[in-house]
């Protein structure tokens, strides 16, 4: 009778065990308390920067039928504006996770400046529209609007209650030498590759002006001297990795003023270059 009792017991902690599991299966996942270093950051911003950048991919291949370049670099699969909106969003909304509806409006805020400043950095240093919301309702210089301020509220609520956590034991599993290298390693690659598109970019811009007859605005600030152009080496670099082609690829929406104040988009001049890597069948494109 007593080993009968033992048995109905062990059973009923059992099913006790199994229902326990199946409810904190369902749980979201809460933010763990972490301690926010600048190394941290750094991988925030490398870690969802390449994130952003296979987002942007799929974005694109659903909504355009085509594989086209997202990246923010020349050689690096990152796309800096989900990575710095990361490493901005995420220490700065540890004080909101409290309430969701704080956390939506902190995300919104937050998203959207960085958005903005990252679209008007684009433009100033690189000459190249990212993104334009002119066509969209309530937007500000193309840059930020409504519908994507919404969609930086329900990404942050996204981001620190169902992925970040996954990240953050993700990066605490990594050894403390080892995430040391890896996070120093890949902020100096970034920055190489920010520093070589920075100088491809002024050589395509000489070049672009120099070979069209479009009374280009002659900035010395985007420019490189004639003297650095006709240089051999320089020269090699112009041939092999800062061509019409990788350049108009990597950054289909290039685009300068004439004298005039107009837009010239260099995919309306270099019209034998496809702004994309590949076209995909229609079957898999989202109307």
């Amino acid at each position: 009778m007593i080993d009968e009792i033992k048995l109905e017991e062990e059973k009923i902690k059992e099913n006790l065990q199994k229902q326990k599991e199946k409810i904190q299966s369902k749980i979201v996942i809460e933010d763990p308390v972490v301690k926010i270093t600048f190394k941290r950051i750094l991988a925030y911003f490398i870690i969802y920067s390449f994130l952003g950048f296979i987002i942007e991919t799929i974005f694109g291949m659903l909504t355009k039928g085509v594989i086209e370049s997202r990246q923010s670099c020349l050689y690096g699969p990152f796309c800096c504006i989900y990575g710095l909106g990361a490493a901005v969003m995420i220490p700065g909304l540890q004080k909101f996770k409290k309430k969701n509806w704080t956390l939506f409006l902190a995300g919104a805020i937050e998203g959207s400046i960085v958005e903005y400043v990252i679209s008007w950095l684009g433009e100033i240093v690189f000459h190249i529209k990212w993104w334009d919301y002119s066509n969209m309702p309530f937007d500000i210089n193309g840059r930020i609007c409504l519908l994507f301020t919404i969609f930086w509220g329900i990404l942050a609520l996204v981001l620190m209650r169902l992925i970040n956590p996954y990240i953050e034991k993700f990066i605490d599993k990594i050894p403390k030498k080892l995430f040391s290298v890896l996070t120093i390693g890949g902020t100096i690659l970034l920055i190489l590759d920010l520093l070589i598109t920075a100088f491809g970019l002024q050589v395509f811009y000489t070049r672009f002006t120099k070979k069209y007859d479009l009374n280009l605005v002659e900035d010395k600030n985007l420019m490189v001297s004639q003297e650095v152009l006709e240089n051999k080496f320089v020269q090699k670099l112009s041939n092999t990795i800062f061509t019409d082609e990788k350049m108009l690829r990597t950054f289909p929406n290039i685009k300068y003023k004439d004298n005039d104040g107009n837009i010239i988009w260099v995919k309306d001049i270099l019209t034998d270059i496809k702004p994309y890597y590949y076209k995909i069948s229609h079957k898999f494109r989202l109307k």
